[in-house]
């Protein structure tokens, strides 16, 4: 841990809420961005991030890891697997309807030269977005952390609660399958991801 952020971690665990709002700054993007490729919803996104960081508020006393942002990951992804469990209890409404509703899940659009390259890169980005959505929770999760987030095995692990031989599985199934269903829809791939 740097030692700013061993610095921010300590004031936040004396109750200074001006270093903790640092530590928020610093990652809220980064915990809404997991949120919303796990969760596929902008708006259930907003919300696991806000309860991450009360949660993590109100425990950063007993915050003794090397990584906070492997920490803060781990609180999110625990609650989007409590809002999936929870909207499969009672589903709000279809994959379509959300996709509709949420185009890209807050994911920056892409830099195009045209309106096609736009459209296509727009499209693109949605089928991806709409396979990793089909992924089953822990393959999602952790291809969310690893692939789009960039931690590394370890950090993934440390996040999910899981070994590294775990992460690397999940990882390998999670591409697989995201590989297959893309495969479906070759008109949006570049030829060398068909081959």
């Amino acid at each position: 841990m740097q030692a700013d952020e061993l610095e921010l971690v300590q004031r936040s665990q004396q109750g200074d809420m001006a270093a903790f709002n640092v530590i928020v700054e610093r990652y809220q993007a980064h915990v809404f961005n997991v949120a919303a490729r796990i969760l596929g919803n902008a708006a259930s996104a907003e919300d696991v991030a806000q309860e991450t960081f009360i949660s993590a508020f109100r425990h950063i006393s007993s915050f003794r890891s090397e990584n906070l942002r492997a920490w803060l990951l781990r609180i999110a992804s625990n609650l989007c697997y409590d809002a999936l469990r929870s909207a499969k209890r009672r589903p709000e409404s279809s994959l379509d309807a959300a996709m509709e509703s949420n185009p890209g899940f807050g994911v920056p659009a892409p830099e195009a030269q045209n309106p096609e390259q736009m459209a296509l890169g727009t499209e693109l980005r949605d089928e991806i977005q709409k396979a990793v959505l089909t992924l089953p929770e822990d393959q999602r999760a952790t291809l969310v952390l690893v692939d789009i987030e960039g931690l590394d095995y370890a950090e993934a692990a440390e996040s999910l609660g899981v070994s590294v031989g775990t992460i690397k599985s999940r990882l390998f199934r999670a591409r697989e399958k995201v590989r297959a269903y893309m495969l479906k829809r070759p008109e949006l791939l570049p030829s060398s991801f068909v081959k």
